[in-house]
């Protein structure tokens, strides 16, 4: 009784587990197709591109006062017209402002990241939140990105449904 009893639960979880696995409902969706046709992400390109060429511009001034500098205190020298210790302390202030321009120019890669996260975090929120939507909408348990299927059906992209969620 006690086999019969064990064999038939046994029977019942599995049918329970085949069940819910059929049950589930798989999607995917590819991202970077949505992002390539969100105005706002060309927006946030057009702004990052703007400021890159603002910050370019500043350190290649930077860089150009740097050279003329050189130039003219190497002239000073070649015509004698600094001492020993005057050459000395026109180096150290060349030194430092070279160092400077090495510092902008972290300064500025870390800015344009900061601003890159900045302008595309609510863009990446608003498009996972659009995924979630559709999910919980059509009874998808997963959602994967296409980039990282290797076999997808067709039948299963989202994409569109993800794309009128977000109104593109």
């Amino acid at each position: 009784m006690k086999k019969i009893l064990k064999l038939g639960s046994f029977f019942i979880a599995m049918f329970c587990l085949v069940s819910a696995v059929q049950a589930q409902k798989f999607g995917y969706v590819n991202s970077g197709a949505l992002l390539d046709q969100m105005a706002e992400v060309k927006q946030a390109d057009a702004n990052l591109e703007a400021l890159q060429k603002q910050l370019q511009k500043k350190g290649q001034g930077m860089l150009e006062q740097l050279q003329k500098d050189y130039i003219e205190i190497q002239k000073k020298v070649e015509n004698g017209d600094l001492s020993p210790k005057q050459q000395e302390e026109e180096a150290a202030k060349l030194e430092k402002r070279q160092q400077d321009l090495a510092k902008f120019e972290q300064d500025m890669v870390k800015q344009l990241q900061d601003k890159r996260t900045e302008l595309l975090q609510p863009i990446y929120d608003k498009i996972n939140t659009a995924i979630s939507d559709v999910a919980k909408e059509n009874g998808f348990q997963f959602i994967f990105d296409q980039g990282i299927l290797l076999y997808a059906d067709q039948a299963q992209d989202v994409s569109t449904m993800v794309k009128s969620k977000l109104g593109i």
